[in-house]
C-alpha cells in the first residue's frame, strides 16, 4: 500500500517563516483537501513534497517505486498532437514495448541455451513490467480520460498549441490522470472545468485507488471527494477529520474551545497577579513569592488570531427600468461561426441570476452583448433606462495591466495618494504592494481590484464572468455576502456550486444554442435537471415498446435473457483470469510470437466483457422503465 509520510517540513524566505514543523500521512485510498488563503503557502508546500522545491528543514518519505502525478495551476505543454502528449505520460511503459521487441528478435537467433535461459527470465520481468505500467490498456485509458475531460476523438489529431489555455490545462490534468499513479497532488483542478467535468472529476476520483491531495478553493468539491482537510494557517498545518462541511463545523468548535481556554486563563493570571501584588510584603509574602514563580512558569495561550478578511459592500443610488437586459431574437458568431440563433432573454429589476452551460457554448459571448463589447449579427440589445452596467471580466480587461495598482484606483476615480490607500488596504492591499504592477499580480489580486473598482462604481445591474476564480474561500465568502446585500440586479457566469447555491434565485442553462430556465438556485436546478433526464429516459422507453413490437419481452423473457449473459459474462471473467494468469506467468512469453498471440486474445476478451456488460445494463434498466 502506498504512503506519503511527511516529518517536521519547513521552508523560510530569509527569516521569515512561510510554514515548519509540517507533518501528516498520506495513505492509497486516502483523499485530502489542502486549503488556506492564498499566500499561506500551500502550492510551495505541494512542490516541496514533489522535490520540485527544496525544503529547508524536515523530510518527505515515499515507498520505492510509487509515483506522483502532478498538476499545476499553470502547466506547459508541448508542441505536438494531444495524443502525442499524453502518450508522453508512458513515455516508461513504450520503452519497455520496444525492449521486448528488441529481446525478442535477439531471442529468436539465439542458439545457446544458458543465454536463452537468461534472455527468458529477462524477457519475463519486463513484459511484468510492461503490464504493471499499463502497457496492455493505455490506449483504453488515454481515450476514456480525455473523453471524460471533454476532449473528442478528432481533438486527440490536433495539435496542443491550438487549444485554449483553459483545454491545456486540462491536458495537463489528463495527463496526470491516465497513468494512474500511487499518489496523485492537484493543485486547483477545477479553475478551468465546466460543471460537467467538475462532476466527471469528482466521480474519477472517488473511485481513485492511490492518495489524492488536492488544492481547492472548491467547497462543493472538497465536500463531494475528500475525507480529511488539512488547513495551512499561520505557518502551521492543521488537520480535520471529514469533508468540508465538517471542517467547518470542527473548526467552530476548535475555536471557540481555544477562545474559552484563552479567557479561562487570562482570569487565573489576573486573580493571581492580584494576590501577588497584594501580599508581596504581607503575612502571605511567601505564597505570593511561590506563585510569582508559579506564573513565570506558565505556558501562555495565544489569543485566537482572527484571519484578516477584505470587507466589500456594493451599492448603488440609481433606481433603473423594471426592465433591465433584453436580448430579441439575438444571434452571435465568433470567427465566423454561429455560437446561437435567435436567442431571447429578459432580466429584471433585483433579479439575481446565473448563467450556466458547457464550456464553449456562449455564455461570455452573452455577456459581451450585454455589455456592448460584441454587437448582434441580427436581433436587437437593449437596456433599460437608468440602467449602469459594472463588468466583471475573466480576463480583467478592464485594468490597464502597465498602471500601478494605486494609479488604477488613482486615476480612475480621482481618489487622492491617502484615499486610495485606504481603500486598498481593506482589499488586502499594504504598504509596498500598493507600487506593484498590475501585470505582476496573482490571478487573485487582479480579482480583488476589479472587485473594487465595481464596489466604486456604483453600478445598478452587475455583469460578472467567474468572478470568484483564483480567489481563496474567505475572499468568495466576502463576494458572496456583498452580491446577497447588493440592491440592484445581477447575471453572474459561474461554474462555483456553493457560490451559485448561496446567491441565485434564478438559474438560465444555455446548452446548444437555447436557453432554459430555472425559477432557484443551482440545487433546484440539479434536482429539475435530474427529474426531467428521468423522464425523458422513461418517455423513451415507452415509445420503444410502442414503436418495436417484435422486440417487446414479457417479464419471463427478460429475466430468462438476464441469466443467460450472467451466465455469458460469469464464463468471460473466469476466461479473462484464466489468460491473466497465463499473461504474469513469465514462461507463457518464451515464444514471441505466443506471447503476442496471447496479448491479442487478452483484449479481445477484455472488448467482448465489455460488450456483455452493456448489453446487460441495456437490459436491465428497460426492465424497470
Amino acid at each position: 500500500m502506498g504512503i506519503l509520510r511527511v516529518e517536521g517540513l519547513g521552508k523560510f524566505f530569509g527569516a521569515e517563516r512561510l510554514f515548519a514543523n509540517v507533518g501528516f500521512e498520506l495513505r492509497s485510498g486516502e483523499k485530502v483537501g489542502l486549503i488556506g488563503a492564498n499566500g499561506t503557502g500551500k502550492t510551495t508546500l505541494m512542490r516541496c513534497l514533489m522535490g520540485l522545491e527544496k525544503a529547508d528543514e524536515g523530510l518527505v518519505k515515499l515507498a520505492v517505486g510509487d509515483t506522483i502525478g502532478y498538476v499545476e495551476q499553470q502547466a506547459a505543454v508541448g508542441d505536438r498532437t494531444l495524443y502525442e502528449e499524453l502518450m508522453l505520460a508512458y513515455q516508461d511503459v513504450i520503452e519497455l514495448r520496444n525492449s521486448i521487441n528488441r529481446l525478442e528478435q535477439k531471442i529468436a537467433g539465439e542458439q545457446d541455451e544458458v543465454i536463452l535461459a537468461e534472455m527468458m527470465r529477462e524477457y519475463g520481468t519486463r513484459v511484468e513490467q510492461f503490464e504493471r505500467g499499463g502497457g496492455y490498456e493505455y490506449e483504453n485509458m488515454i481515450r476514456r480520460v480525455s473523453s471524460g475531460l471533454g476532449f473528442s476523438t478528432d481533438d486527440l489529431a490536433r495539435d496542443v498549441s491550438t487549444f485554449s489555455g483553459g483545454q491545456k490545462t486540462r491536458i495537463s490534468l489528463a495527463k496526470a490522470l491516465v497513468r494512474k499513479p500511487e499518489m496523485l497532488f492537484l493543485d486547483e483542478p477545477t479553475n478551468h472545468l465546466d460543471i460537467g467535468m467538475v462532476e466527471w472529476l469528482e466521480g474519477f476520483l472517488r473511485e481513485y485507488n492511490g492518495g489524492v491531495l488536492v488544492i481547492s478553493h472548491d467547497r462543493y468539491f472538497l465536500d463531494g471527494v475528500v475525507d480529511r482537510i488539512i488547513e495551512l494557517e499561520g505557518g502551521e498545518l492543521i488537520s480535520y477529520r471529514g469533508n468540508y462541511s465538517a471542517y467547518l463545523e470542527q473548526k467552530a468548535a476548535r475555536l471557540i474551545s481555544q477562545q474559552a481556554a484563552y479567557e479561562k486563563q487570562q482570569a487565573y493570571i489576573a486573580k493571581t497577579e492580584a494576590f501577588i501584588n497584594r501580599y508581596r510584603a504581607g503575612i502571605k509574602a511567601k505564597q505570593a513569592r511561590g506563585r510569582e514563580s508559579q506564573l513565570a512558569r506558565l505556558e501562555r495561550l495565544a489569543a485566537p488570531e482572527e484571519r484578516t478578511g477584505f470587507s466589500l459592500r456594493f451599492t448603488t443610488d440609481v433606481e433603473c427600468a423594471e426592465r433591465v437586459a433584453e436580448l430579441v431574437q439575438v444571434t452571435a458568431t465568433y470567427k465566423d461561426k454561429s455560437v446561437f440563433e435567435n436567442l431571447n432573454l429578459l432580466i429584471r429589476r433585483g433579479e439575481r441570476v446565473v448563467l450556466i452551460g458547457p464550456n464553449g457554448a456562449g455564455k461570455s459571448t452573452v455577456l459581451k452583448l450585454l455589455t456592448g463589447e460584441l454587437s448582434p449579427v441580427r436581433g436587437s440589445v437593449k437596456l433599460g433606462s437608468r440602467v449602469r452596467v459594472g463588468y466583471f471580466s475573466q480576463e480583467h480587461e478592464g485594468l490597464n495591466f502597465n498602471n500601478r495598482v494605486i494609479d488604477e484606483i488613482m486615476g480612475d476615480f480621482g481618489f487622492s495618494e491617502e484615499r486610495a490607500r485606504n481603500y486598498l488596504g481593506v482589499f488586502l492591499f499594504s504598504n509596498d504592494d500598493v507600487f506593484k504592477n498590475i501585470r505582476d499580480l496573482s490571478g487573485g489580486e487582479k480579482a480583488r481590484i476589479v472587485l473594487l473598482k465595481l464596489m466604486l462604481g456604483g453600478a445598478n445591474f452587475l455583469v460578472m464572468d467567474e468572478p470568484t476564480n483564483h480567489l481563496d474561500i474567505e475572499a468568495k465568502e466576502a463576494v458572496e455576502e456583498a452580491i446577497l446585500l447588493y440592491p440592484g440586479t445581477f447575471l453572474v457566469v459561474s461554474h462555483d456550486r456553493y457560490f451559485m447555491d448561496k446567491i441565485a434565485d434564478r438559474v438560465v442553462e444555455l446548452d446548444n444554442g437555447y436557453l432554459t430556465e430555472y425559477a432557484g438556485n443551482y440545487s433546484y436546478y440539479r434536482n429539475k435537471k435530474s427529474k426531467a433526464v428521468q423522464s425523458e429516459r422513461r418517455g423513451s422507453a415507452v415509445k420503444a415498446k410502442k414503436n418495436d413490437q417484435p422486440r417487446r419481452r414479457n417479464p419471463e423473457n427478460t429475466i430468462r435473457l438476464a441469466k443467460k449473459l450472467e451466465e455469458e459474462i460469469a464464463g468471460l471473467e473466469y476466461e479473462l483470469a484464466a489468460l491473466e494468469a497465463r499473461l504474469n506467468d513469465p514462461e507463457s512469453h518464451a515464444d514471441p510470437i505466443v506471447s503476442r498471440e496471447l496479448a491479442e486474445e487478452y483484449a479481445q476478451a477484455q472488448a467482448k466483457l465489455a460488450a456483455k456488460y452493456d448489453e446487460w445494463v441495456a437490459l436491465t434498466e428497460s426492465s424497470m422503465s
